[in-house]
């Protein structure tokens, strides 16, 4: 006979023949296959509704907020004598891995990067390096990992592993900030290189080279806060801390435009029983009450590592442009202490070009004053210039060079010919509804040169107006140019002094003795100033006013601090200096005239005395030149004196710069987004 399973299994069979034949036509359908039917169909409506209900709202009801939770890894987290470069971490729903390639870090590091990816409910890793011995191995996700259809974080995850009997659960934390502007560097390199004693004096082998010959001992990044982590660190060994913006990731300090930092001192990491508080929140905007959380604290928690880009940068061509026919520009990524040679190719000789180096050097502007050779569409020539070769040596580097304007002397030509086309259209209706109008320049015909002047207006007693030109001043006819001081309703001539700047020949500054609340006038005469391109200038009239006393405040910064030489910076709100203050052996430095306003402090101690910070070089072990903010900003008033004191090394490096003036902001914090509380505010307004 037949068991009661294998009937009722035959019994499903017949009644799935008999739906299959009413379904085609073939057979009417009995009372049992109807049943079923009717049974099928409700079945899979509902299968339908809880799936679309499951998928959020609204409004299928609540939203998972509960973020991803391991499950189980293999090999197990923090696994001993493991050597397996497989590891599979199994989690509780289906995750994803964000920017994996800046927030996961392997250490040691790899120098075959570990393919690391999320797989479902599964992250796989997989390790290509060899596995050194005795090592302690870390993964650390940091706040990668999010569910896969809310994006729920699971909060910073670290995996780890040993491939000896113990397992290193020590860390080390503390900042990456530039050393010249105390900005948090992202995504920077941090590293530990363990310190050997010597076996015989027992003194520390410090590894200064280390960094140029072999990949970190322990290795994390800076999130957008500067801020690092390191974990996987041994206990009662000596360390030294360095970070490095590996452009080749190599692991290894190996190009000058790879931004390094150096910390001399050795540490310990200790560990000891701490507690924190935390606020425990009723809702978003009510506390319910605060609640000491206890934690292991691990030390040193506060290092300081200061980066820098060290000098002397290689130097190569990095681009060059023609805009018009007249003016050429070639740019290199660094200055150097003598100018490119030119051959004429297209041209005989160096073509008597006039040159302007930038204030840095590392931009050439090239003025063509023969029109022959600017007005030909092609200017051809051997390019002579220093270039920094494979050892790092500044040599000579020939480059054969054409240049094309983008604009060419016949595209000017032509759009002349077209304006002034359409300026005579524009005369002749003017003179048929004006009678007796007196004839205009063609504003087309011929170009004048016109300076930039800055600042105008309204200007402060110890500003130094600086005209710009737009092309190379040839001469100025100083007879022609004028400068008064208003008395009473008349204009008299007043002392001035008309320079070029040291650095431009389209630069000069405009020297007087400015007094407060008087007026001031420049005048230039129609054609006083030939450029070195054949243009010349329309008439000038620019006035000046001197603010008055009461319009400003003043600062006076006493400096606390035990060094010399500090050279006080006065910042914009945009971290730019306004004024540059030596501060006198007392550490007193004086700002007049200023404007009501928030200002900033920086300062710097200038160990070489050249009134300029200075970088560091790794080599030769030499740090950069520290640098200090005042940690807010200060009011000035206008009438009012502001005595401030300053203990440059009251408040540590990471707490100074004023968050206001701090570009690199911090990373938003992952949080759960919380939509439930949303959803039934929508829910009360529905119902």
């Amino acid at each position: 006979m037949k068991s009661e399973r294998v009937k009722q299994k035959d019994g499903f069979m017949t009644c799935m023949r008999e739906l299959r034949d009413m379904l085609s036509g073939r057979k009417a359908p009995s009372l049992r296959t109807s049943t079923l039917y009717i049974l099928l169909f409700n079945l899979s409506l509902f299968i339908l509704i809880s799936a679309c209900a499951s998928l959020g709202s609204p409004d299928g009801g609540p939203y998972d907020e509960t973020p991803p939770q391991v499950v189980s890894a293999s090999p197990a987290n923090q696994a001993t004598n493991s050597e397996k470069k497989k590891i599979n971490i199994l989690f509780d729903e289906y995750i994803k891995i964000e920017n994996a390639s800046e927030k996961v870090v392997v250490s040691p590091p790899q120098t075959e990067m570990a393919n690391v990816r999320a797989d479902g409910k599964r992250i796989k890793i997989e390790l290509f390096d060899t596995l050194r011995p005795n090592t302690t191995y870390t993964i650390d996700f940091a706040d990668a990992i999010v569910d896969n259809n809310e994006g729920n974080p699971m909060g910073n995850y670290t995996y780890s592993f040993s491939t000896g009997p113990e397992i290193d659960t020590m860390e080390v934390s503390g900042y990456v900030l530039n050393a010249a502007d105390l900005e948090p560097i992202k995504g920077i390199l941090v590293g530990l290189y363990e310190v050997q004693l010597d076996s015989l004096t027992g003194d520390s082998i410090v590894p200064d080279s280390f960094l140029r010959t072999r990949p970190f001992d322990r290795v994390s990044r800076t999130n957008g806060s500067g801020h690092f982590v390191i974990k996987g660190v041994a206990r009662n060994r000596r360390y030294r801390a360095f970070a490095l913006q590996d452009m080749d990731n190599d692991f290894r300090f190996s190009q000058k435009s790879e931004m390094v930092a150096f910390d001399t001192l050795l540490f310990e990491s200790t560990c000891r029983p701490d507690f924190r508080l935390d606020t425990i929140w009723s809702d978003s905007t009510h506390y319910d009450s605060i609640q000491p959380v206890r934690y292991m604290h691990f030390f040193p928690d506060d290092i300081v590592l200061r980066a820098f880009l060290e000098g002397g940068q290689d130097r190569h061509r990095l681009k060059e442009e023609r805009p018009v026919p007249e003016h050429f520009t070639f740019y290199f990524t660094a200055p150097a202490d003598t100018l490119p040679r030119i051959r004429g190719i297209s041209f005989e000789g160096d073509g008597g070009f006039i040159v302007e180096p930038s204030l840095r050097g590392d931009t050439i502007d090239y003025w063509i004053t023969d029109t022959t050779i600017a007005y030909a569409d092609s200017l051809q020539f051997e390019f002579s210039y220093l270039d920094t070769d494979t050892l790092g040596q500044l040599v000579w580097k020939t480059d054969t060079v054409e240049l094309n304007p983008k604009v060419t002397h016949a595209q000017q030509l032509k759009e002349i010919e077209e304006n002034t086309e359409k300026w005579e259209k524009e005369q002749k209706k003017k003179q048929k509804r004006t009678k007796n109008m007196k004839p205009e320049e063609n504003p087309y015909l011929v170009t004048y040169i016109a300076p930039d002047i800055k600042p105008s207006g309204a200007v402060d007693p110890n500003q130094i107006p600086l005209l710009t030109f737009t092309e190379p001043i040839e001469y100025i006819d100083s007879a022609a140019v004028h400068f008064q001081l208003k008395v009473d309703t008349l204009w008299e001539d007043y002392p001035f002094e008309l320079l070029r700047s040291e650095t431009s020949t389209r630069r000069y500054q405009l020297f007087t003795e400015w007094e407060m609340g008087q007026q001031y006038r420049l005048l230039i005469d129609s054609a006083a100033i030939h450029g070195a391109l054949g243009h010349w200038n329309r008439e000038v009239k620019q006035d000046f006013r001197v603010r008055k006393e009461e319009e400003y405040g003043a600062l006076f910064i006493q400096a606390i601090t035990p060094d010399t030489g500090v050279v006080i910076q006065l910042l914009s709100g945009g971290d730019k200096p306004m004024r540059t203050e030596r501060a006198s052996a007392d550490g007193r430095a004086d700002f007049f005239y200023l404007r009501p306003g928030e200002y900033y402090l920086r300062c710097f101690v200038d160990a070489d005395g050249n009134g300029e910070w200075s970088t560091g070089d790794y080599d030769s072990g030499l740090p950069p030149e520290t640098t200090y903010y005042f940690p807010r900003a200060l009011t000035v008033k206008a009438q009012w004196e502001v005595e401030q004191q300053w203990e440059l090394r009251g408040i540590p490096a990471m707490k100074q710069k004023p968050q206001k003036i701090t570009k690199q902001k911090p990373d938003k914090d992952k949080k759960i987004k919380e939509r439930n509380k949303q959803r039934e505010a929508e829910m009360k307004k529905k119902h």
